[in-house]
């Protein structure tokens, strides 16, 4: 991105009253000027806030997604999403063609931290109303204050980010799911070694079920369980309950995040025992430690799973890391609905915190242990 160099300020503003920019509808603002143009545009701005000594905000909005297509979807509904939140006077356009974005927004009379929190607010708001979640997560955004009496002043927001917990709770929550899950490791040893015995003893193959899985904003990651189906199974017929059940149909039951039929025959003795108990999750501590899960939060789908959801089903895998309990875990499993249990993990993400957390994490083994509603 290029570096701008603002001129030497030759005036000092004089008393003045402070007002909140105003942020208005204008939707005639959504043509974008070329790159040219609009450096145009920021030059000359630049000389007169000098002369002036009035402030100016550059916002740059960048992300993969208007990098790939810059005539496409994405980048018109940004572009529209944002004209609808600002003023007639604000310049709107290419700051790097089909990579950058850039507003300008002048006359900005008082360009404190909270007005331009405000301000970021609301585009924020704009833009994640207006595109897809998952091009939202990629969208960055840049605001740099000019002039400034000691230096430019940049406020950086990282999109994916945003109506996130606090990064001290973000930090215990890692802290604690890195130490749960070793902890959690060394004493289940035992248990680790008689389940692995036992698999082994009771059907042909391997001890771990590995498969892939989408985390959080649809990154892949391998997911670990003790196997509790007989070697070499068709997957489509989960693939088929599972089309059916998102789609609201009936005559399957569901567990986890994704779905089980009703005496399934690919399902050993063994193996409904460690399902009804939950037993078979106990690798997913392996996940955990290696940060692809947390120790709280939404089941992570497959990927057939999540080409089937709706847009806002999609909510429960962009906003959050997976985990190996949570809400819906410890009152609703199989008891629910699909969309029911999507509705539980986005009241998750809207409340959560450590004291919920935590509250979930002492209702899960009384919920292993009654098989409450698992298949």
């Amino acid at each position: 991105m290029p570096t701008l160099k603002l001129a030497s300020r030759n005036q000092q503003d004089g008393p003045s009253t402070t007002s909140r920019l105003a942020v208005g509808t204008h939707p005639s603002q959504s043509r974008l000027l070329s790159q040219e143009l609009f450096l145009q545009e920021l030059s000359s701005e630049q000389r007169r806030s000098e002369r002036s000594g009035r402030a100016f905000l550059l916002v740059l909005i960048s992300g993969e997604d208007l990098l790939k297509n810059s005539g496409g979807e994405p980048v018109r509904t940004a572009t529209a999403a944002i004209s609808s939140c600002i003023r007639e006077t604000d310049v709107f356009g290419w700051y790097e063609q089909s990579s950058t974005l850039g507003l300008l927004m002048t006359e900005v009379l008082d360009p404190s931290t909270a007005v331009i929190e405000s301000i970021v607010g609301k585009i924020s708001m704009a833009l994640q109303n207006a595109v897809r979640a998952e091009v939202y997560c990629r969208l960055a955004m840049v605001v740099r204050v000019f002039p400034d009496e000691v230096e430019d002043r940049v406020f950086c927001v990282d999109m994916s980010s945003r109506n996130v917990t606090s990064w001290i709770d973000h930090g215990l929550k890692r802290m604690i799911d890195i130490l749960g899950s070793l902890a959690a490791l060394i004493v289940l040893s035992p248990v680790f070694l008689l389940i692995a015995l036992c698999v082994k003893c009771t059907s042909p193959g391997p001890v771990f079920f590995r498969k892939k899985r989408l985390g959080q904003h649809g990154k892949e990651f391998s997911f670990y369980k003790f196997r509790t189906m007989y070697a070499n199974n068709d997957p489509d017929l989960h693939r088929e309950y599972v089309c059916k059940l998102i789609a609201g149909s009936a005559g399957a039951k569901q567990r986890d995040g994704f779905y089980k039929l009703t005496n399934d025959p690919r399902i050993t003795s063994l193996g409904r025992f460690l399902r009804r108990t939950s037993l078979d999750e106990l690798p997913q501590f392996f996940n955990v430690l290696l940060n692809d899960m947390s120790l709280v939060g939404p089941r992570p789908p497959l990927a057939y799973e999540y080409e089937k959801y709706s847009t806002w089903h999609k909510r429960r895998v962009l906003e959050l890391k997976p985990g190996m309990t949570g809400l819906w875990q410890v009152e609703g499993r199989s008891r629910t609905t699909f969309d029911e249990m999507v509705r539980m993990d986005i009241r998750y993400a809207r409340v959560r915190n450590l004291w919920l957390d935590l509250k979930i994490m002492i209702q899960t083994p009384a919920a292993m242990i009654t098989g409450r509603g698992a298949c």
